[in-house]
């Protein structure tokens, strides 16, 4: 048998941008030429066949030329590397050991960390992570019960950990389990109700009012816009009225008996004085002033002279029975009354 074994060298030219030049990319490829008429007893390398040439091309590393034959090797973008070179430039290195994953262990990735599987581990129990929830925190891994002892947030009900998947109720920095989120009064679940904070409890409206809620001193229901304070005691201003006639009083002029409110025509009936002059009440409402003389009273228009109504008010006057009279006249009667005699 005669051969022939020959190197052949393609050369290619690669313009390079920004070099101002050129560079070139050699690819050596062996090539064996066989000839002759020997027949071959290994079926492996060629089958049975005479006057015939016969190419064998043989591989070699895209990193450092040593040859492929009889090797594994990994192709990446169509190159073919061996296994050292390719685990050395493209393979991860574990965040664990630091060692090299190499293409024949499982790389197991999270947020661009490379860990070999022996390695995926709880950082704070050294328990496998394979297959099973985890958390991170400060680039660290950790099981799903070590991660929720250190770091999870915590009910401000009960004081355990939200696990995953468990809804969680907010209202601005404190956190409740659903079934935690209940009224501080009846322990109703609150769920998407309306309710109202209280300092550190948190109530349902109905508890809230009935416990807070500023109530008409008169029906006792909660007011629940308007109403009327009288005596620093809350009123509905429907219920604020006159207790003798039921006359509303918001709004309206009133007077008080014994902490009780009154329409001015019911307290002037019932309590005033009345004058003498003209028999009416004297209720002191909007600053009217009265006369007082010897247990009788008068309105100032009313206290006036019998016989003249000239106003006696802070003159003097003589008294003629019931009459108020001023000097002048007294005088004039006098007279009158002695020519008589």
């Amino acid at each position: 048998m005669s051969s022939t074994t020959r190197k052949v060298k393609k050369v290619t030219k690669v313009r390079k941008e920004g070099g101002g030049g050129a560079g070139e990319i050699t690819t050596e490829t062996t090539t064996t030429t066989i000839t002759g008429e020997t027949e071959f007893e290994s079926s492996r390398d060629f089958p049975k066949q005479s006057s015939k040439d016969y190419e064998v091309e043989i591989m070699f590393c895209h990193h450092c030329d040593d040859s492929l034959a009889g090797h594994r090797y990994v192709l990446r973008e169509d190159h073919p590397y061996c296994i050292k070179c390719y685990e050395n430039v493209f393979a991860n290195n574990c965040d664990e050991c630091g060692k090299i994953i190499g293409i024949d262990s499982k790389d197991l990735s999270y947020k661009e960390k490379h860990w070999h599987e022996s390695c995926f581990l709880c950082n704070k129990c050294r328990t496998s992570l394979v297959d099973k929830q985890f958390g991170s925190k400060a680039d660290r891994i950790y099981c799903g019960p070590c991660y929720d002892a250190q770091f999870a947030t915590r009910c401000d009900g009960c004081g355990d950990v939200f696990r995953a998947g468990m809804k969680k109720m907010e209202y601005k920095t404190r956190q409740w389990h659903e079934k935690c989120f209940v009224c501080c009064t009846c322990k109703n679940p609150i769920g998407t109700k309306s309710f109202i904070p209280k300092e550190h409890d948190i109530y349902c409206a109905k508890c809230y009012e009935d416990k807070f809620a500023t109530k008409c001193i008169k029906c006792s229901k909660v007011i629940t816009q308007g109403g009327v304070t009288y005596r620093s005691d809350p009123w509905h201003r429907e219920c604020f009225t006159c207790t003798h006639c039921q006359k509303s009083l918001a709004g309206q002029r009133f007077t008080s008996r014994d902490d009780k409110p009154y329409c001015a025509d019911c307290f002037g009936e019932l309590f005033s004085k009345r004058c003498t002059a003209c028999t009416k009440p004297i209720t002191g409402i909007g600053g009217t002033r009265f006369i007082s003389f010897e247990g009788r009273h008068w309105h100032n228009d009313c206290f006036v002279c019998t016989s003249c109504k000239t106003s006696m008010v802070g003159k003097g006057f003589i008294t003629d029975g019931e009459d108020i009279v001023c000097p002048e006249c007294a005088k004039k009667k006098l007279m009158a009354d002695t020519v008589e005699q």
